[in-house]
C-alpha cells in the first residue's frame, strides 16, 4: 500500500522545479477552482492536473488516492442533496412506496450540480497539493518557508503534521497485522471493520503521543529556535521555473479577463 502524502524519489519535471514555483501552481489552480462554478471548466482543470502528473512521472501516485477522493465525493454529494434542495426534482432518496417517510428527501438538479462542483473543487485542490508534497522533500519545504519569512514554529508544525500522516499510516498497518498474528479475529463485513478500529487506534495514539515528546526534545536539542542554520544546498530559479511561472501568469490573466468579461456582460 502506497503511503499518503509521502515524498516519492523520482527524477521528473515536477521534482526539478523550485518549491516556490510549485506553490504558485497550487495557488493558481486553487484560485481558479474556488472562483469557478462551471462544471466543464472544473472538469478541464482536473484533466489538466492529471496530464501534468503523468508528464511529471507521478501519475500512478496521484491516481492511487482517487479511491479516498471518490469516497469523499460521494459524501459531499450526499450532504448537498440532503441540506441544499433546489431546482427541479429528479427523484427521492426514500421512495414514495416506503411507509411513514415515503417521498421525503428529494433529489434536485440544483443540489446535484452544486455537489458536483464541490467534488471537482475537492479533486483539484487535493491533487494539486499532492503533486507538491510528493515531489518536494520535507527539508526543502521547511527551507522554502524559512526563505518566505514564515515563523519557524509554523514551519515545523506544518512539517510534523505532514510527516506524521504516512508514519501513522504505516504504523497502523503494522499494529493491525500484529493483532491478526496474535489470533485476533474482529469478524467480516461492516461490524468486523468497526471492531478492528479500537485495537489499532489505542496503541496508535499512545505511540504518537510518545513520539511527539521525543520529537519536541529533538527539535530543541538541534537548536531550531535559534534561527542560526546552515543549508546543505540552496535553491535557485532555472529557465524551466521562469517558463512555468510565465505560463501560470498568462493563465491567471486570461482567467481573470474572462471572469471580468462575464461579470460586466451580465
Amino acid at each position: 500500500m502506497a503511503e499518503i502524502l509521502a515524498y516519492v524519489h523520482k527524477d521528473g519535471f515536477f521534482h526539478r522545479l523550485h518549491p516556490v514555483t510549485k506553490i504558485l501552481f497550487i495557488l493558481v489552480f486553487g484560485m481558479m477552482s474556488i472562483l469557478s462554478t462551471n462544471l466543464g471548466f472544473l472538469a478541464l482543470l482536473v484533466i489538466v492536473i492529471l496530464v501534468i502528473s503523468y508528464c511529471a512521472n507521478l501519475g500512478p501516485e496521484v491516481l492511487h488516492q482517487f479511491r479516498l477522493i471518490a469516497i469523499m465525493s460521494v459524501i459531499l454529494i450526499g450532504i448537498t442533496i440532503i441540506t441544499m434542495p433546489g431546482g427541479d426534482i429528479i427523484g427521492y432518496i426514500i421512495p414514495y412506496g416506503s411507509p411513514i417517510l415515503g417521498g421525503s428527501l428529494p433529489v434536485t438538479t440544483g443540489a446535484v450540480e452544486f455537489g458536483l462542483v464541490l467534488t471537482l473543487r475537492f479533486m483539484i485542490l487535493i491533487c494539486a497539493f499532492q503533486l507538491f508534497v510528493i515531489s518536494t522533500q520535507p527539508r526543502d519545504i521547511v527551507h522554502t518557508m524559512d526563505r518566505m519569512k514564515i515563523p519557524i514554529d509554523y514551519s515545523l508544525m506544518f512539517l510534523v503534521a505532514l510527516r506524521f500522516i504516512p508514519t501513522l499510516q504505516i504504523e497502523g498497518i503494522r499494529i493491525h497485522e500484529a493483532q491478526l498474528a496474535r489470533g485476533y479475529n474482529p469478524g467480516t463485513g461492516l461490524i468486523g471493520k468497526i471492531r478492528s478500529v479500537a485495537p489499532v487506534v489505542i496503541p496508535l495514539v499512545s505511540n504518537a503521543l510518545s513520539r511527539a515528546t521525543v520529537l519536541g526534545l529533538t527539535i530543541d536539542i538541534r537548536g531550531y529556535r535559534t534561527e542560526k542554520r546552515t543549508r546543505l544546498r540552496e535553491f535557485i530559479f532555472h529557465a524551466r521555473d521562469f517558463g512555468v511561472i510565465v505560463v501560470l501568469a498568462i493563465t491567471s490573466c486570461v482567467y481573470t479577463f474572462l471572469v471580468l468579461t462575464q461579470i460586466l456582460g451580465s
